[in-house]
């Protein structure tokens, strides 16, 4: 293997597909339902909502997607992200353990959610789309998506969990600076949220209630569509770039990944990263543990029902097949806001149920003292939400110790937390 401890792709080297999982799987996701009729959704029913070119890739078979030359030019700001092997982790665990990081912290925003909210701010705006509305828990998602708008020349409307809206204030201040409009959620300013006001004054919301309220604004007003961080089909499908870049570059280290971990709430992070390697796995039989890290107060793979439920509280979302907690649900007030989400999304949740993947529940006292023996070693401050899935790899290094195994983990640093200093201080 090589000795350094970055390894970076060229510019010329960076992928210019996204993948497609549907395309291997042997077992496909049960349809999304229209919870009007209980018939399979179809393409054209979720237009309203969402440009037609994602509801095209929403639906799609199809192994292979494009990345539009548009979108390409804004990647190149800061991607091919580097994958780094954590020495001095290693070290400090005395594991014989390799373990590998792909750095998605060095994104303009500070996490991975950029690599959708640029295609989906693309195709809105090439349809002429001129409004849009999302949702974002801790913020990464709203900073990312507002980033994107300002490029493509859009609006953005950001409705913000209360409670992270409080907790986080300068996530709010990044998405005014790139010109969004945010909200704390539950709001006045959709009747949804004036409804839950009405029965709880006090309510510090949920993503749920937020994607309640951005929903209704977005099929309430012309020209305007929604937009979604995570769980939908064609936003795991724009992560995969994450994954893509990290087998190039696992392949330059010598090593394929014993296990490949990333934290969840909707998908997003953990797809992005898994789901490339997961395909030698569905197509070739390569050993492969992909492990979704997930807050113990919020644990939908691990704890929840496989069943159709809503994406949302206020049931404006068609009916999704997956591990839910119930869209009711209302989990703690973690610091890792970014996770705290009822249900496991469609592809996920089948491949937890075919046994594809794993999942397990992490304490928020060991997912700090994960990142903050990370921020001691590697020097990086990480997000709350990716001490989770640092937590995992640490677990999986002493496992390793104990049985002699020099395995090969990979996990995704999802993103920095510069600005969850707060939180850090409440924790340590």
């Amino acid at each position: 293997m090589k000795s350094t401890k970055k390894i970076l792709l060229s510019e010329s080297e960076m992928p210019k597909q996204w993948y497609n999982i549907l395309a291997d799987m042997p077992v496909k996701p049960l349809p999304l339902l229209n919870p009007g009729t209980n018939k399979p959704l179809l393409p054209e029913e979720m237009e309203p909502l969402f440009a037609k070119e994602l509801t095209i890739q929403e639906f799609s078979g199809k192994r292979w997607h494009d990345i539009p030359e548009e979108v390409l030019h804004y990647y190149k700001m800061y991607r091919p992200t580097p994958l780094v092997r954590a020495y001095s982790l290693e070290k400090m665990l005395d594991t014989p353990a390799r373990i590998f990081f792909k750095n998605e912290s060095v994104s303009p925003v500070g996490s991975h959610k950029l690599n959708t909210a640029l295609p989906q701010a693309y195709y809105n705006k090439k349809q002429g789309i001129k409004h849009l509305t999302t949702e974002t828990g801790a913020g990464q998602w709203g900073t990312a998506m507002s980033l994107a708008c300002k490029y493509f020349g859009m609006d953005l409307t950001v409705f913000m969990v209360k409670h992270s809206y409080m907790t986080k204030p300068y996530r709010k201040v990044m998405m005014n600076i790139y010109g969004s409009k945010v909200y704390a959620s539950p709001c006045d300013k959709t009747a949804y949220g004036r409804e839950v006001l009405a029965k709880d004054p006090d309510c510090t919301g949920s993503l749920g209630m937020a994607i309640s309220e951005a929903i209704e604004m977005a099929v309430t007003h012309e020209d305007t569509r929604y937009v979604l961080g995570s769980v939908l089909n064609h936003v795991l499908l724009h992560q995969t770039i994450i994954g893509l870049e990290a087998e190039k570059q696992m392949e330059m280290a010598g090593y394929f990944p014993d296990k490949v971990i990333g934290c969840f709430g909707g998908g997003s992070n953990f797809s992005g990263v898994s789901f490339p390697f997961l395909r030698h796995k569905l197509t070739e039989g390569r050993a492969l543990e992909a492990i979704a890290a997930e807050p113990a107060s919020c644990s939908r793979l691990t704890n929840g029902e496989f069943k159709y439920d809503f994406g949302d509280t206020a049931h404006l979302t068609p009916l999704i097949p997956m591990y839910t907690l119930g869209n009711d649900f209302m989990p703690e007030q973690i610091h890792a806001a970014g996770l705290r989400y009822h249900g496991g999304g469609q592809i996920v949740s089948q491949l937890k149920k075919d046994g594809l993947v794993s999942s397990c529940a992490v304490d928020q006292k060991e997912a700090f003292k994960a990142g903050v023996l990370f921020a001691g070693t590697e020097g990086i401050v990480p997000a709350p939400e990716s001490n989770h899935a640092i937590a995992v790899a640490i677990r999986e290094a002493i496992k390793a110790k104990e049985s002699g195994k020099a395995e090969t983990i990979l996990f995704n640093l999802s993103g920095h937390g510069h600005l969850d200093l707060a939180a850090y201080e409440a924790m340590v």
